[in-house]
């Protein structure tokens, strides 16, 4: 895709992750996202991993104050139009970013809260997560939280829509953000995203792609995506379905990258908003 022009000025999103070493999840994914929608990709990086699509062997987070010193060499120089927080990894990094993205608030910020594994296995331990509650969420325009952390989050078990939905309007009265409920790992053959906003709620559907090469980072991906969508001027509603497309397409173009590496694909759509295996409904006011 092109480079975005926009008031003269070439496009720009920031990241502020995790570095992924086998260049499949976090920054690394993030950063593929913002080229692919033409944006300039800013970055702060908040852990780093040594990390294959097999899993993390060790992590290493920077002190809090070099996370902060990240974000006041990017925000005053760069016109971003969005930003994303991923892997966050400890109390005080949260609570870094949280008090510069705050002080900042130039644009929508999308945050991934990278909380629990799928599996239900925590990522962080109680008192980060209280920080990512009570301190990153209330900076966000929009959580995309999976249902592991929506769970957590909204202190609710999540078996149906309807659970879905009542989590995501948990955690939006509680956070005041805009909140994305992704349930693509709980999915047979539709995985269906929940989206509770000021325009509505909304269910997002795609087809589940059959034995692809790689899922690795979609969620860093998805959260990425919709940031760089919002940097372009889409309205939130349309940002995610913009950003599911992307996801779509990069499971469904996903590959081998090497004996023991599979990687997502480089999406070429020229229209993912209006992609065609992408649906979005209305859900009626609770």
């Amino acid at each position: 895709m092109e480079m975005k022009i926009v008031d003269g000025r070439q496009a720009a999103a920031l990241t502020v992750a995790g570095s992924d070493s086998g260049g499949n999840a976090g920054i690394q994914a993030d950063v593929r996202a913002f080229h692919t929608f033409g944006l300039h990709a800013c970055t702060v990086l908040a852990a780093l991993t040594a990390q294959n699509p097999s899993g993390v062997s060790a992590v290493h987070v920077p002190d809090a104050d070099f996370v902060a010193a990240q974000l006041d060499a990017v925000l005053p120089a760069y016109a971003i139009g969005a930003a994303k927080t991923g892997m966050l990894a400890t109390r005080e990094v949260i609570e870094a970013v949280a008090a510069k993205l705050a002080a900042w608030r130039g644009a929508p910020v999308v945050v991934d809260p990278v909380m629990v594994a799928t599996s239900g296995s925590k990522l962080l331990r109680d008192d980060a997560i209280d920080a990512m509650r009570a301190r990153m969420l209330p900076v966000a325009a929009l959580a995309t939280p999976n249902l592991p952390e929506a769970e957590v989050l909204a202190g609710l078990a999540i078996r149906s829509r309807a659970d879905m939905a009542e989590a995501a309007r948990r955690i939006r009265a509680a956070a005041g953000c805009a909140v994305l409920v992704k349930g693509g790992h709980a999915a047979d053959s539709t995985a269906e995203d929940l989206l509770v906003c000021d325009e509505g709620a909304f269910v997002y559907s795609s087809p589940v792609v059959a034995n692809p090469a790689s899922t690795h980072g979609t969620g860093c991906s998805l959260s990425a995506a919709i940031a760089a969508s919002l940097a372009l001027g889409r309205s939130l509603p349309d940002a995610v379905a913009e950003g599911k497309a992307y996801v779509y397409e990069a499971i469904r173009t996903s590959l081998p990258v090497g004996p023991a590496a599979t990687v997502l694909g480089m999406p070429d759509v020229p229209d993912l908003l209006r992609h065609p295996a992408i649906t979005r409904s209305r859900l009626p006011p609770s």
